[in-house]
C-alpha cells in the first residue's frame, strides 16, 4: 500500500466523520478563484460551508479557531464549520509560499430556526429578523407589550445579550380611566335625661335640694325661683319643664329628650388618559400651607395636596386585557383636628386612599377598595344610690347614645380610546356664553340666551329635546 492510498483513505475517512454531524448542519459552497477577490464567507453558527479553489493549497489557517473550525477535505477543498458569531479571517497558502487569498469568514446566529421558532409560537406578526454583526436585530410592528416581550425572550435564547429590539407596538394604545369615590356617613345620635329640684322653707328653715343626671340642674339655685331658667341652660333643644307646689315647697321636674341625624355623601369621579406604560397624574383640589422647623431653628413652609388625587400607569397586555398601576385618594381638611407649632395652627387631614395593580380588559369594572366601619357607644350617668331606686330613680338617670356608620367604595373601569376631532368634544364652558351690555343691566341676565352654535355643545343645542329625556329618579 502506498503512501498516496493512506492518505486517500485518511480524507474518505476524515470526510465520512465531519458529514456525520447532526441533520440540521448543511454544507454549502465557495469556490475561490486565484488572483480574484474573495468575498465575504456567510455561514451560521452549527453550520458548514465547503471552499474549493482552483489551485492546490499547500498551507491553511484560520485567525480564530474557536469562531470557525476547518478541516482539509483534499488539495483544494476545505470544510468550515461555524462556531460562535463573529469574524475571523482564513488564509490559504499555495507551494511556493505565496498567497493564494485571503477568506474573511462571518460566523452569525442561525435565524432561519429562530424564524421557524417565531413562526409558530407568534402566528400572525409582522416581525422582521436580522443579523447585525453578532446580534439579531428585530423590526416590525407587533399586535401588544406581550407578544412583543415572547419575541424579545425567543430572541435571547439564540443570541443571549445581543439582540437589538426595533419593534413597535401596534393598535390602540391610550387608556382612559374612569374612578369613582362613593362614600356615605349616617350618624344618628338620641339622649334622654331628667332632673329634680325642689325648693322652699319647711321646719323653720330653708330646702334647696338639685338632683338628676343631667348638668341642666346644676343652674338652680338657692333663693331662685323654679322655672325653665333655673332648670336648664338657653340652649337646651328638646327640653320639658314641670313644676308645682306642695305647700311652701316648689317642686320642679326637667326631662330632655334629645334626637339628632346626619347624612353626608361624597362623590368624586376623576377621569385620566395616558399612553400604555406611562404615569399619568391628576389633582382636583388644592395644597395647604404646613410650617416646618429646620434643625437650624429657621421655620420654612411646605404644602400639602388635597383633593381628588389619581396616579395610575395602564399597560395595554395583549388585545384588549389592560393592566392598571393605580394610586388613589381623596382628602379634605379637617378643621376638628388642629396642631399649633411655633406660632401657625395646623389643621388635620381626612384622607381615603388606596393602591393596587389590578388587571382586566377594556370595560370592565373593578370594586379595588370597600370600608364599612360602625361605631357605637353609650353613656349612662346617674346621681349615687337614688338613680338606683326604681321609679323615682328614672329622674336621677341619663342615658345617651351614639352611632355613626361610613361606607366607602372605590370603583375603577379603564376603556382604550383614540382620538378624535376637537369640534366633537364639548367644553362646559360652551354651553353659557357671555351677557350683554344690554341684558345685563337692563334684564338682569348673567348669561347670554343665544345658544351655542360651534364646538359639541352647538351640535347639542340642535337636538330636539322635544319628549321625555334625562333621568327618572322614583322615591
Amino acid at each position: 500500500m502506498t503512501y498516496k492510498t493512506i492518505i486517500k483513505a485518511a480524507l474518505a475517512g476524515l470526510t465520512l466523520a465531519l458529514t456525520s454531524v447532526p441533520a440540521s448542519v448543511t454544507a454549502e459552497t465557495l469556490r475561490v478563484m486565484r488572483g480574484a477577490p474573495s468575498g465575504v464567507l456567510n455561514i451560521p453558527m452549527n453550520r458548514a460551508v465547503v471552499v474549493e479553489t482552483d489551485t492546490p493549497y499547500a498551507e491553511l489557517s484560520v485567525a480564530n479557531s474557536g469562531i470557525a473550525d476547518i478541516s482539509s477535505i483534499s488539495d483544494r477543498t476545505i470544510y468550515v464549520l461555524g462556531q460562535e458569531p463573529g469574524r475571523t479571517t482564513l488564509t490559504l497558502l499555495g507551494a511556493d509560499g505565496r498567497l493564494i487569498t485571503n477568506v474573511e469568514v462571518h460566523v452569525t446566529p442561525d435565524i432561519t430556526e429562530f424564524k421557524e421558532r417565531l413562526e409558530q409560537i407568534l402566528p400572525g406578526e409582522h416581525i422582521e429578523v436580522r443579523t447585525a454583526n453578532n446580534g439579531i436585530v428585530l423590526s416590525g410592528t407587533v399586535s401588544s407589550t406581550a407578544r412583543l416581550d415572547r419575541a424579545l425572550e425567543l430572541a435571547e435564547r439564540y443570541a443571549p445579550e445581543r439582540v437589538s429590539n426595533l419593534m413597535s407596538v401596534g393598535g390602540t394604545q391610550q387608556v382612559m380611566l374612569k374612578v369613582r369615590f362613593a362614600e356615605m356617613q349616617r350618624s344618628v345620635r338620641k339622649s334622654l335625661s331628667s332632673s329634680i329640684a325642689l325648693q322652699g322653707t319647711t321646719l323653720g328653715g330653708d330646702l334647696g335640694v338639685l338632683g338628676g343626671g343631667n348638668t341642666l340642674a346644676t343652674a338652680a339655685g338657692a333663693n331662685a325661683g323654679v322655672s325653665a331658667g333655673t332648670l336648664g341652660s338657653g340652649d337646651a333643644n328638646g327640653a320639658m319643664l314641670f313644676g308645682f307646689n306642695a305647700g311652701a315647697v316648689e317642686v320642679g321636674i326637667l326631662l330632655e329628650a334629645l334626637e339628632t341625624r346626619g347624612v353626608v355623601r361624597t362623590l368624586a369621579e376623576p377621569n385620566l388618559t395616558a399612553l400604555s406604560g406611562q404615569e399619568a397624574k391628576f389633582l382636583a383640589g388644592g395644597e395647604y400651607p404646613v410650617p416646618v422647623v429646620q434643625e437650624e431653628g429657621r421655620t420654612t413652609v411646605e404644602f400639602k395636596p388635597f383633593g381628588v388625587e389619581l396616579n395610575f400607569v395602564p399597560r395595554v397586555v395583549d388585545g384588549d386585557i389592560i393592566n392598571v398601576e393605580l394610586a388613589a385618594a381623596v382628602s379634605s381638611i379637617d378643621p376638628s383636628v388642629a396642631v399649633t407649632q411655633s406660632g401657625f395652627a395646623v389643621n388635620g387631614f381626612k384622607r381615603r386612599e388606596t393602591s393596587t395593580t389590578v388587571e382586566m380588559r377594556d370595560g370592565e369594572s373593578f370594586a379595588i377598595a370597600g370600608l364599612l366601619s360602625d361605631d357605637f357607644q353609650d353613656i349612662n350617668g346617674q346621681v349615687p344610690w337614688i338613680g338606683d331606686v326604681p321609679v323615682l330613680g328614672a329622674l336621677f338617670r341619663s342615658a345617651e347614645y351614639q352611632r355613626e356608620q361610613t361606607e366607602l367604595v372605590i370603583i375603577i373601569t379603564p376603556h382604550l380610546v383614540t382620538p378624535t376631532r376637537g369640534e366633537a368634544l364639548a367644553l362646559p364652558t360652551d354651553r353659557v356664553q357671555p351677557p350683554t351690555e344690554r341684558d345685563l343691566f337692563l334684564f338682569g341676565r348673567v348669561a347670554a340666551d343665544e345658544a351655542p352654535t360651534q364646538g359639541g355643545a352647538g351640535e347639542i343645542a340642535r337636538q330636539d329635546f322635544s319628549g321625555s329625556y334625562g333621568y327618572v329618579l322614583d322615591e
